[in-house]
């Protein structure tokens, strides 16, 4: 068997350019980007999962059959057991690679706050990290990410996260994988303040995965599902802030009006946005609503998207 340290010794020299080329290397074929290019964010049926309704090993089949798409986003929780394991990252990879599914990333939580004020728990956070790091390069993503979280204040926190994430990113360089922050509530939906660290890091390894919807700055996790939250960074801002370093943007979606359109977020704009910048990867469709079932509300979420931007100038 193929380990770990073999398999990425001998191909991070042939990745690390890849890795660090325009985000129009994340296109597929050699045809100009026209898009939009779509994934799928396994937490959109997180509930089908945990439930054992879906088997998230199957999740490139489930990508492509049911909803059309060919490119996915996994998230950590559902391989816990596994994260270790080279064998199951080659075999999830061959299945991809049978239904003609590419996998783009991996979406880690629970794993210690990069941003720790301790340094022995933000040394040991950071590590618990390497493992998804090493299963990504398996499954040739080209990114994690990850959450810059920290419980202090804001100049500590601008402090211990440039070491975290710093050293993380150092790692990701060296077999060829990005380390990719979203916003994710509190700080992280601070649009500035994360590009700020991200330019004191000056890593091209590190980097953004905004998300249309998670940009509560007073409650966890960030979101604005309800209109419930009562300070909210302006999203149009905090995308623009993030574009430049972004790898990937999530398409969040909560619920849809009669005529299709998401009640809380402008898609409009939001898409505008990404579709007249430098921006040339994947949109992530990741719903997280509770009125349609997660399989209607993937299908209307990707429809708003290819609808929308099509409709763009």
């Amino acid at each position: 068997m193929t380990n770990r340290r073999s398999f990425i010794k001998k191909t991070a020299l042939a990745t690390t350019a890849a890795s660090i080329l325009p985000l129009s290397s994340f296109t597929p074929g050699a045809t100009p980007y026209s898009g939009p290019n779509i994934s799928l964010a396994q937490w959109s049926l997180n509930r089908a999962f945990f439930k054992g309704d879906l088997d998230p090993n199957n999740f490139a089949s489930i990508a492509s059959k049911s909803f059309g798409i060919q490119a996915i986003e996994y998230v950590n929780q559902f391989y816990v057991k596994q994260s270790n394991h080279d064998k199951f990252w080659m075999q999830l990879k061959a299945k991809a690679d049978d239904e003609g599914v590419k996998s783009l990333l991996i979406m880690v939580d629970s794993e210690g706050d990069l941003g720790n004020p301790k340094e022995k728990q933000r040394k040991t956070a950071v590590e618990n990290h390497y493992k998804w790091i090493n299963a990504a390069k398996l499954l040739e993503c080209h990114s994690i990410r990850v959450n810059a979280f920290g419980n202090s204040d804001m100049d500590t926190l601008s402090k211990t996260l440039v070491e975290g994430l710093g050293e993380l990113a150092s790692y990701g360089q060296k077999v060829g994988i990005n380390v990719i922050v979203e916003n994710h509530g509190l700080h992280t939906s601070n649009a500035a303040f994360m590009v700020d660290i991200i330019k004191k890091v000056d890593n091209p390894f590190l980097g953004t995965l905004p998300d249309f919807g998670n940009w509560c700055l007073n409650a966890a996790w960030g979101s604005t599902q309800s209109n419930k939250c009562t300070e909210v960074y302006d999203p149009h801002k905090g995308l623009k802030e993030f574009l430049p370093y972004a790898k990937g943007v999530s398409a969040k979606s909560y619920d849809f009006d009669a005529d299709g359109n998401e009640t809380i977020i402008d898609y409009k704009q939001l898409l505008k946005t990404v579709k007249k910048s430098d921006f040339k990867g994947y949109i992530g469709v990741e719903y997280e609503g509770e009125r349609l079932s997660e399989t209607e509300g993937v299908k209307a979420t990707k429809a708003l998207i290819e609808r929308v931007w099509s409709a763009l100038d």
